[in-house]
């Protein structure tokens, strides 16, 4: 008899996902918590069951200790920062991980941000709910220069809805693209370059040691004055405090931000700010998005693997 037990909680929600996983599984446990399971209540639900679907939860060397009989964990989701991949090979624990299932999702809400930002729309609804009538003046996204980090899954799904507005795109990446940048017309630039030439600069990486606090204070400064910022991957990374601060000094001309280091909670000076656009990480939270990542991860947990070396590569 295979038990499952089912933490992500967007999934245990979805009773369109809990009838097709139900179906294939006649000994189903799904989180009926409304709050993001930690500690022991996540080890009370995962307890006794072979197989896990899990979200945003984290697993951990002091989680697995407690759960001997996890064989199988398979990721509703695409972000990989919230598991200890090398806890989870030590122990032989099978993962279950399908990328991009979301990408268009993100990359849509990537690009009403653009659109947002460039016509000032957050300046604007902040003044009219505070009784201000301002017609200001912004820009069409038409023709800007659009800097892309991590020219992955959602980056090259960004570049596609990008084409009709005739966007000069440049991107940064350390695996090579080259054949895709050809065939779309993208420029390939350092990262210092995207972030000095670019109207807007959009993060799309992995949160992991590499990439944790990419852009601080220093990276922002190489920023066209004027300039816009989104981030709709991690929120860790980014220096939150220093994108407050080059707001603050209008030093950029505004940001947009769906993650945040300590989540889910926002930087309050960040949502103090009228230039300043936030979401409550929603870029996956779209009907079709939901059904994509929880699909595969039914189909994750009967194909994955131990991970190895370059996981998830």
């Amino acid at each position: 008899m295979t038990r499952i037990a089912v933490a992500a909680r967007s999934f245990a929600r979805n009773q369109a996902l809990r009838a097709e996983l139900s179906a294939l599984y006649p000994h189903v446990t799904f989180s009926e918590s409304a709050a993001l399971l930690q500690g022991d209540e996540l080890v009370g639900l995962l307890r006794g069951h072979e197989r896990a679907v899990i979200g945003l939860e984290r697993i951990d060397e002091a989680i697995l200790s407690q759960l001997p009989e996890l064989k199988i964990i398979s990721k509703y989701g695409v972000g990989l920062d919230g598991l200890d991949i090398d806890a989870i090979a030590r122990r032989g624990i099978r993962l279950g991980w399908t990328g991009g299932v979301n990408r268009r999702s993100v990359a849509e809400l990537t690009l009403s941000f653009a659109i947002a930002l460039v016509h000032r729309v957050p300046e604007t609804a902040f003044g009219l709910r505070d009784g201000r009538w301002n017609k200001l003046v912004g820009r069409q996204l038409t023709g800007r220069t659009i800097g892309i980090i991590g020219c992955g899954f959602v980056g090259q799904d960004l570049v596609k809805l990008l084409a009709p507005f005739g966007a000069r795109v440049l991107a940064h990446d350390i695996r090579d693209y080259s054949e895709f940048y050809r065939a779309h017309g993208v420029t390939a630039v350092g990262l210092h370059e995207l972030l000095a030439e670019s109207d807007i600069v959009t993060l799309h990486v992995p949160l992991d040691q590499s990439t944790r606090g990419m852009i601080g204070a220093a990276e922002l400064a190489r920023m066209r004055p004027g300039s816009y910022f989104i981030n709709a991957a991690r929120g860790g990374l980014v220096d939150e405090d220093a994108l407050a601060d080059a707001l603050e000094q209008k030093r950029l001309a505004g940001a947009a931000c769906d993650v945040y280091v300590m989540e889910p909670e926002a930087h309050p000076r960040l949502l103090s700010l009228p230039t300043f656009l936030g979401t409550a990480h929603i870029g996956g939270s779209t009907e079709e998005a939901q059904l994509a990542m929880g699909r595969a991860a039914i189909e994750g947990l009967e194909h994955n693997r131990v991970p190895g070396g370059g996981w998830p590569a």
